[in-house]
């Protein structure tokens, strides 16, 4: 699996929007969403190594945070500009209002593109790079208050320690969510889906990333991954509660959410 993820990690990217169409920048969309995190909130992303889940939370952030600005500075008609400059520029050097995202990856090259792509972006503040294992992380207990995994767990050799690794660094109250490639409930539109993904996604990874093995895999590793109903009671072992799940495209893909109490 290793080996996969270090020769897809420069061609990542692009193989994903190939591969979706580009529908994987709306999936992460809707788990930012669904996440809804505030100014302050402490994320660690695993798998996260190209930074796409790290960089949507800290836009979300920076918005919500400058909604609260903006909200606060309506109730105060009576400030002077001087004063509303001040509060602006403020603002602008806490624009992620203490929150902070960790982005763990087992894979060096995959934290390598993802560092570039910060770079590139402007992302620094408030991200950091870390290379360690789902099955056993480098951090204490108890210390973040979101854990997201977004199209990672299924390239986890053990699920279940990830899942416990996962309970294990959350606080109490933290949350745990999972984006991933999931089942297809209709008959007819898994022929279809089977169809495109062993046809199809092998021969774009030959075309753009010069390599069908690494594809070939992927979507045999997604075909291989537990069902919704399946994955759901293993969140529950783990320890967590109020587990659900949101099915996305007619299950394509779904969300995983739990709670640590």
């Amino acid at each position: 699996v290793y080996q996969v993820f270090e020769n897809v990690a420069k061609k990542y990217d692009v193989m994903n929007d190939s591969m979706t169409l580009g529908i994987h920048r709306v999936w992460k969309d809707i788990l930012m969403h669904k996440m809804n995190p505030c100014p302050g909130t402490l994320l660690l992303d695993v798998a996260g190594g190209t930074g796409d889940i790290a960089f949507r939370f800290i836009n979300y952030v920076r918005s919500v945070q400058q909604r609260q600005l903006q909200r606060k500075l309506q109730h105060h008609q009576n400030l002077s500009w001087q004063e509303i400059f001040e509060s602006y520029q403020k603002d602008k050097f806490n624009s992620l209002g203490d929150s902070q995202v960790v982005v763990c990856d087992i894979n060096r090259e995959m934290l390598k593109v993802g560092k570039q792509k910060a770079q590139h972006l402007g992302y620094s503040e408030g991200l950091s790079w870390v290379l360690g294992n789902a099955e056993e992380l480098p951090f204490d207990d108890d210390k973040f208050d979101v854990y997201t995994i977004a199209f990672g767990i299924r390239n986890v050799t053990r699920i279940d320690l990830a899942l416990q690794e996962a309970y294990r660094v959350l606080k109490p109250g933290g949350r745990f969510l999972c984006l991933e490639f999931s089942h297809v409930s209709n008959p007819l539109l898994s022929r279809l889906y089977d169809l495109y993904s062993f046809q199809v996604i092998p021969v774009l990874g030959e075309v753009i990333a010069g390599d069908w093995k690494s594809y070939q895999y992927l979507v045999e590793s997604i075909r291989q991954f537990p069902p919704q109903e399946e994955l759901k009671a293993m969140i529950e072992d783990a320890g967590f509660f109020k587990v659900d799940y949101e099915n996305l495209n007619f299950g394509i893909v779904a969300i995983h959410s739990g709670f640590k109490l």
